[in-house]
């Protein structure tokens, strides 16, 4: 394979897997490449400016992270989402070409078909069917004053234990030797 480079890639287009989608919906595809703070203006200016009841997002391979953070992102500024989630396998097809054909005759190209796992996920400002498969109901909000720091809340982390003295590092002493082999120095001598 080291004398083929990878010319096209494409992805098996398939149908959203939610019934009863307005035409209009919005579907955020997510690639590799794609940056989450462009992605989230987007998709945040279709569901606060311009009402935007339910909004799509969908990546495949590498990409599968990424379209997850978004959710989560949109999740958590706009709060009181429902969710489904739906995972399947997309087919991506991928064109590589030789590049050190034999002499005298056509270049060669080489197909490869990958099956790469692929996420949709759904989010809705109305109530969506709670027995579907992948449903999640909104998180529930927290009041302004309320006491976050219980051990149940998720997300954040714990605070760190006070500093031990035997922990923080010692002097380190470099002693210099009368050694006529070598630099003359040696390091690494700690102080007790």
């Amino acid at each position: 394979m080291e004398n083929f480079r990878k010319v096209r890639t494409s992805e098996e287009e398939l149908p959203l897997p939610f019934p009863d989608l307005p035409p209009d919906v919005v579907e955020m595809k997510v690639k590799e490449g794609s940056k989450i703070r462009n992605l989230m203006n987007f998709a945040m200016a279709q569901m606060e400016l311009k009402g935007r009841r339910q909004i799509v997002f969908s990546g495949c391979g590498r990409a599968v992270t990424k379209t997850i953070t978004c959710v989560e992102i949109m999740k958590r500024k706009l709060g009181g989402l429902h969710q489904v989630t739906k995972v399947r396998y997309k087919t991506v097809l991928e064109v590589w070409e030789n590049q050190d054909p034999p002499p005298d005759s056509p270049t060669q190209n080489l197909t490869v078909h990958k099956n790469v796992p692929s996420i949709c996920i759904l989010l809705s400002r109305d109530p969506l069917d709670p027995s579907q498969t992948g449903y999640q109901p909104p998180e529930p909000r927290h009041e302004a004053g309320e006491d976050t720091s219980g051990s149940s809340t998720k997300g954040l982390k714990r605070p760190l234990p006070p500093p031990c003295e035997e922990l923080l590092p010692k002097k380190l002493q470099v002693q210099v030797s009368d050694s006529p082999r070598g630099s003359g120095t040696t390091a690494g001598q700690l102080d007790h």
